[in-house]
Formats: C-alpha cells, sequence, structure tokens
C-alpha cells in the first residue's frame, strides 16, 4: 500500500500514532511533513482535540494545524479484534508513537518490549507528563500545568504576578524534542538495523528549555525576574512609546549599538556620556533611569520618525503587533490546507522544501482527514 507516490526525504518510513492533543501531533505532523506515512488512531469519538473549538471551517484551529496529511483509522480498542488490527499495523510500520494516560498501553495488551523483541527495527516513542523513571510517572500533565510546575510561569509575566506563554510551549518543545529523536533513531538504524525505545516528557522538555534561568539560579544566586516585555538581563530592551501612542520594543545588545542609539537614533550625547551608562550592567542596575530618559526622549517623535532614526542608526527593533497584524504582515508566509471543501492558510514551516514537491503530493499531505477517513482502506490493506 502506498498513499503516497513522490520522493521525499522519510518516503519509505510508516508511522503509526495512539495521539491525541498536541504534543505527539505535532511529532507526527513533522513526519508526515518530512514524507511519513501515518497512520493516525483514533478511538470511535475521535481525538478529543477535533472538538476544542469550530474556528476553522468547522473544525478545531489546534486539529488543523497538527493533522494535515495524516490517515484517519478509528480503531476501538476496547475490541479484540481491533487490538489485533493495531498490532498487525504496527507489524508492517517502522515508527509506533503513542501519549495515552501512562499505562494505557499496557492495559490495552500492547506490550513495548514485546513489540520490540518481535521487531528488533521498531522505533517507538512514549510522550508522557514527566519521565517514566521519576516520582511523577504515572501522573497525567497538560501544557499550563507544565509552564507552572517547572518554573516557567515564574518567570513568565508582569512583576505583579506570574503568566502563561500564549501558546502550547510545552506541548509544541515536547513535539519537537520526539521528531528530533524519531531522526536520530532512524538514522542509527540505517547502519545498525536495529530500532529503540524513546521516552520524552513534557517536564524534561520545559526543564531543557529553561536551562538558562536554572544555571543562573543554581550557579549565579537568582533566577530571572518577572520583567513584563523587557530582557531582565539587558537595558536597555523593552518596551517603549512613541509621541503617537504606537508601542515597540528596543534592543541594545552591546556598546557600539548603545552609543549609535544616543549620538545618532535619539542626539542624546549627555545620556551617552552618564556614568550610570558606562557599561550594560551599570544600565541593568540603573533600569529606572534609563528607561525613563529614553521614554522621555521617544515621546517627541512618531513611530514612522523613530523607525526611521532606528533604521538609520541600525539597530533593532520590532513594533508591539497584535495577531491581527500578523496575518496581513508582509512577511508572513502561508502554505495552504484543505478542511472540507474549505482551504485555509497555515504559517509556512520553517526550513521547507516543500517547492520540490509535486501539486498532487503537496495536495495529499495538506487534507486534514476526516474522522475514520481511511479506516476502511488500511484494513483492506492489511487483510492482504
Amino acid at each position: 500500500m502506498s498513499l503516497l507516490d513522490s520522493a521525499s526525504i522519510l518516503e519509505s518510513v510508516k508511522v503509526v500514532s495512539l495521539e491525541q492533543a498536541v504534543a505527539a501531533p505535532l511529532c507526527t505532523r513533522r513526519l508526515v511533513q518530512a514524507g511519513a506515512e501515518v497512520f493516525k488512531i483514533e478511538r470511535p469519538e475521535g481525538d478529543f482535540a477535533r472538538y476544542y473549538d469550530t474556528a476553522v471551517a468547522g473544525q478545531s484551529a489546534y486539529f488543523v494545524w497538527l493533522n494535515a496529511g495524516k490517515k484517519s483509522v478509528v480503531l476501538d480498542l476496547a475490541q479484540s479484534i481491533d487490538v489485533s488490527h493495531l498490532l498487525r499495523l504496527i507489524e508492517r510500520s517502522d515508527v509506533l508513537v503513542q501519549n495515552l494516560k501512562p499505562g494505557a498501553l499496557a492495559k490495552l495488551g500492547v506490550d513495548l518490549d514485546v513489540l520490540r523483541a518481535k521487531q528488533p527495527g521498531l522505533i517507538s516513542v512514549s510522550i508522557s507528563g514527566f519521565h517514566p523513571d521519576g516520582p511523577g510517572a504515572a501522573r497525567k500533565a497538560y501544557d499550563l500545568l507544565m509552564q507552572a510546575e517547572s518554573g516557567l510561569a515564574d518567570i513568565t509575566g508582569s512583576p505583579h504576578a506570574p503568566g502563561r506563554v500564549g501558546v502550547s510551549l510545552v506541548d509544541i518543545a515536547t513535539g519537537m524534542f520526539a521528531y528530533e529523536a524519531i531522526l536520530e533513531a532512524l538514522l542509527e538504524r540505517a547502519t545498525s538495523g536495529r530500532g529503540r525505545h524513546i521516552d520524552v516528557a513534557l517536564f524534561d522538555a520545559a526543564a531543557q528549555w529553561l536551562a538558562v534561568p536554572y544555571l543562573l539560579e543554581r550557579y549565579g544566586g537568582a533566577a530571572p525576574q518577572r520583567v513584563g516585555l523587557a530582557h531582565p538581563g539587558i537595558c536597555p530592551y523593552g518596551v517603549f512609546i512613541t509621541g503617537d501612542e504606537k508601542q515597540f520594543v528596543l534592543s541594545i545588545q552591546n556598546e557600539r549599538e548603545w552609543e549609535r542609539l544616543c549620538r545618532i537614533g535619539l542626539d542624546e550625547v549627555a545620556l551617552f556620556e552618564d556614568p550610570r551608562c558606562k557599561s550594560n550592567e551599570s544600565r541593568v542596575e540603573h533600569r529606572t533611569f534609563v528607561d525613563g530618559r529614553l521614554q522621555a526622549a521617544f515621546t517627541k517623535f512618531t513611530f514612522a520618525e523613530i523607525r526611521k532614526r532606528l533604521d538609520q542608526a541600525d539597530l533593532a527593533f520590532a513594533p508591539v503587533n497584535s495577531i491581527a497584524d500578523l496575518k496581513q504582515h508582509g512577511d508572513l508566509r502561508t502554505v495552504n490546507v484543505q478542511v472540507g471543501s474549505e482551504q485555509i492558510e497555515l504559517p509556512r514551516l520553517p526550513g521547507s522544501h516543500n517547492e520540490a514537491r509535486s501539486e498532487r503530493d503537496q495536495d495529499v499531505r495538506a487534507t486534514v482527514p476526516e474522522l475514520g477517513q481511511h479506516t476502511a482502506q488500511v484494513l483492506e490493506w492489511l487483510a492482504e
């Protein structure tokens, strides 16, 4: 059975995924985009992420983002016949991904050790909240919970309260780490012929992305403090407001840029020469003074004037935009995804090589499956 017939990086790789929500679906969506054939196993009622909302052509924004190009196969794993279908499908596949509740797979009678003993080349991936060797192994975990428990929320938000990162950052990190690990395992298998088991935990993913705050707290004596839309260790690096009330973020990374800001950008030579501004460390120490002086200077200009001045000084800055601004941004690149009878636009995958693919190939990989759309086709293939 070959549902995809154009050449691509992982063209011959077949993936079975018992997945739901975000982390595992993101991982397998990346595998689809690299050419793999992904069989998304869904319970009869479907992945619960299908029903988060109806914002995109009647379907969930999360589901549309993460599931285009997959083969939806409905199996009721409370039924022994469907468990046997699953096991046969795994036998014909290269990779098994699952992010079910800890222990759920074993209760279904699917033992990863037994599977890998029968299929030495199988790559199995378990995505969980905490590593299976740790005290939290049996706990359920979701993105916001991990933002809180890892300490990410403690360094995010305003000085007055912790905050949530506005997207499912921990889920996204976990899915990407799982994808990277699968690619490494496939490369290893190409030379050794053997697969391996991979555990990827949401908490581990969050901790990895928190490496710098962790090092600062453990070895430097203090974690970064919450400073809102600013940088806790660099000054000036934060939000300012122009005379026409446009917010923008200014980033000064070194002393050459600081001098250009004062001399060229703002005609504030006295500020450059002030002893409180002699280095980044001293500016951080006197952040209130520095930011106050800069804000007073920026108030004299419109954003258009500030843009021109900062461009002339070759300095980094960015307007504080809304998501509505993103959809019409000149640098936003999109691809089309088919959702039912409608085509919608998604942000393009960074580093994408889609231009080299045939039109049919792109169409197949960019269609969001209906629940159980491929069940009959896959079961027919298994019966061959």
